[in-house]
C-alpha cells in the first residue's frame, strides 16, 4: 500500500486508507492529509513532511487534506512538496501520479462541491473495524473552527451507497462499523426527503443483517432526535457508546463558540441516555481556555465530567486558528489554558479509572483486533489472554465457530492471540493493568 500520514480526525485517517487503496502499491510516493483544526495542526503537518522527505528523500510527497485546502500556497512553496491537492479532488487517483506540465496546486472551491463520495467510504484495512464516510462537510460556523472551509457544506452519501458499502464491508469480514463524518449529526438535510441519521441507521441495521456491531462517531447532542435516542438506547446492535461535541460546559462560553446547545441540555441529553441505557459510555470533546473563559466559566466545564459522567475525553487546549472570530476575541493566557487542559484530563481520568473498576468481573463481549487487544461494545480496550497457540497463517472459516456464541469473519490472519481477528468473545474482565483491562475467559 501506498504509504499515507494522517492528521487530524478519523474521517482523514478513514479517507487515507481509501486513497491508499486506491493507489495501490507505490514505493516512490508518500500521501500527506492534512488538518487545518488549529495553527499547531498546521504546524504540526509541515513537521511531518518534512520529516517523510528527509526519511525518504527519493519519494514524491504529496499534500491533501484540510490545511491544504485551506492554505494550499503554503505548502506549494514547501521544496519537500509536489503536489497540492484540494479536499473536492483528493478521490482522483490520477492527481497523484506526475506530469510533465502539471500545477502544483489543484485546488478547488471546495463551497462548490454539492456531493461526497461513497467510495471513499471505507476501512482500517488491517483491524475489525471498519469506518464508513456518510457525510462530509459543515453548514455550522462555530467561532474556534475553520474545517468548514476545508470540508465544504455538508453534504451527505445517499442511504442506498452507504448500505451497499456496508454489505461489502462485511463480506470482507468486518464485524463493527463506524459511522463518521465531519457534522455526523447533520446527515441528510440535502437529501430528497430530508432523512435524519436515525433513519440511516435503522435502514442499515434492516438492510445489513449480518453486521453484528454499528457504532457512531462524534454526535452534535442537540441533533439526536427521538429515533436516533431509541435506536441509541434499544438496538443491542447499536453500540452503547457515544461521544458528544460538547467543547465546553459554561453557557456563556458556549454562546461565544456559537453553539446550538445550552449546559442544561447536554445534560439533559446525557441523564435520559443513562436512565435508559445504564451500561452506555459517554465521551466528549472539550476545550480548556476559550478566549474569555474565566475561573467560574472554566468551573462550570471542569464540573460538567461530573454531571456528564465523561469517561472518554477528548480535551483541546485552545489554540488561536487565523481566520476564525474567536481568534479575534480576548485571549486566555497560555499558562491558564495549560493548567485548565491538565485540570480537565485529571477529572476526565478520575473518571475513567472509576468506570474501569466497576467493570471488573463483568463478561464483555470483545470485539479481537490485531495486537492482541480488542474493545467492549463500550469502547473499554481490552488485551485479550495469553495466546495458548502459536499465530498462523490467514485462514479461512466459517461463519460461526462452536461454542460460546463466537462470532468470527469468514477471513483471519491468526494475529489475535489465542482468537482469530474479527471474533467477538465473551471475556470476564479480571483485573486493570496500566489502565488496560485484562481479559479472561469466564
Amino acid at each position: 500500500m501506498t504509504e499515507t500520514i494522517s492528521l487530524g480526525c478519523r474521517l482523514n485517517i478513514a479517507e487515507s486508507d481509501a486513497i491508499a487503496a486506491a493507489l495501490g502499491p507505490r514505493d516512490d510516493l508518500i500521501v500527506v492529509n492534512s488538518c487545518a483544526v488549529t495553527n499547531e495542526a498546521v504546524r504540526r503537518t509541515r513537521q511531518l513532511i518534512r520529516q517523510a522527505h528527509k526519511r525518504r528523500p527519493d519519494a514524491r510527497i504529496v499534500v491533501t487534506g484540510c490545511a491544504a485546502q485551506v492554505e494550499p500556497e503554503r505548502f506549494a512553496a514547501m521544496p519537500e512538496v509536489a503536489r497540492v491537492i484540494g479536499n473536492g479532488e483528493k478521490a482522483d487517483a490520477a492527481l497523484y501520479a506526475p506530469a510533465p506540465d502539471e500545477a502544483k496546486i489543484r485546488v478547488s472551491d471546495i463551497m462548490q462541491v454539492r456531493e461526497t463520495a461513497p467510495h471513499l467510504a471505507s476501512s482500517f484495512s488491517d483491524r475489525a473495524r471498519a469506518f464508513l464516510e456518510v457525510q462530509n462537510g459543515c453548514d455550522h460556523r462555530c467561532t474556534f473552527c475553520i474545517i468548514p472551509f476545508g470540508r465544504g457544506n455538508s453534504r451527505s452519501v445517499p442511504a442506498g451507497a452507504v448500505i451497499e458499502r456496508a454489505k461489502a464491508l462485511v463480506g470482507e469480514g468486518f464485524r463493527e462499523i463506524v459511522l463518521t463524518g465531519v457534522d455526523v449529526t447533520s446527515y441528510g438535510a440535502d437529501l430528497p426527503g430530508s432523512p435524519r441519521l436515525g433513519s440511516l441507521v435503522e435502514r442499515i441495521l434492516r438492510a445489513v443483517p449480518d453486521l453484528p456491531r454499528l457504532r457512531l462517531s462524534s454526535l452534535d447532542g442537540i441533533e439526536v432526535d427521538d429515533r436516533l435516542f431509541d435506536l441509541i438506547t434499544q438496538h443491542d446492535r447499536v453500540m452503547p457508546h457515544i461521544h458528544l461535541s460538547l467543547q465546553a460546559g459554561d453557557d456563556m462560553i458556549l454562546k461565544r463558540m456559537k453553539r446550538r446547545h445550552s449546559r442544561a441540555q447536554a445534560i439533559d441529553l446525557v441523564q435520559r441516555l443513562k436512565a435508559a441505557r445504564p451500561d452506555i459510555a459517554i465521551g466528549a470533546d472539550i476545550i480548556a481556555g476559550f478566549p474569555t473563559e474565566s475561573d467560574a466559566m472554566f468551573a462550570n466545564s471542569l464540573k460538567i465530567v461530573e454531571e456528564c459522567d465523561i469517561v472518554h475525553g477528548h480535551i483541546f487546549p485552545y489554540s488561536a486558528r487565523t481566520g476564525t472570530p474567536a481568534a479575534r476575541m480576548p485571549q486566555v493566557h497560555g499558562r491558564t489554558i495549560k493548567a485548565r487542559a491538565k485540570m480537565l484530563r485529571d477529572a476526565v481520568t478520575a473518571r475513567h479509572d472509576a468506570w474501569q473498576r466497576s467493570l471488573v468481573g463483568s463478561v464483555q463481549p470483545i470485539l479481537v483486533e490485531h495486537g492482541g487487544h480488542g474493545h467492549a461494545p463500550n469502547f473499554a480496550k481490552v488485551r485479550l489472554p495469553t495466546p495458548s497457540r502459536p499465530s498462523g497463517e490467514g485462514r479461512d472459516i466459517g461463519s460461526r465457530e462452536a461454542g460460546a456464541g463466537v462470532s468470527v469473519p469468514r477471513r483471519c490472519d491468526g494475529d489475535g492471540g489465542p482468537y482469530p481477528v474479527g471474533a467477538i468473545v465473551p471475556l470476564r474482565i479480571a483485573a486493570i493493568e496500566n489502565t488496560i483491562l485484562i481479559g479472561d475467559t469466564p
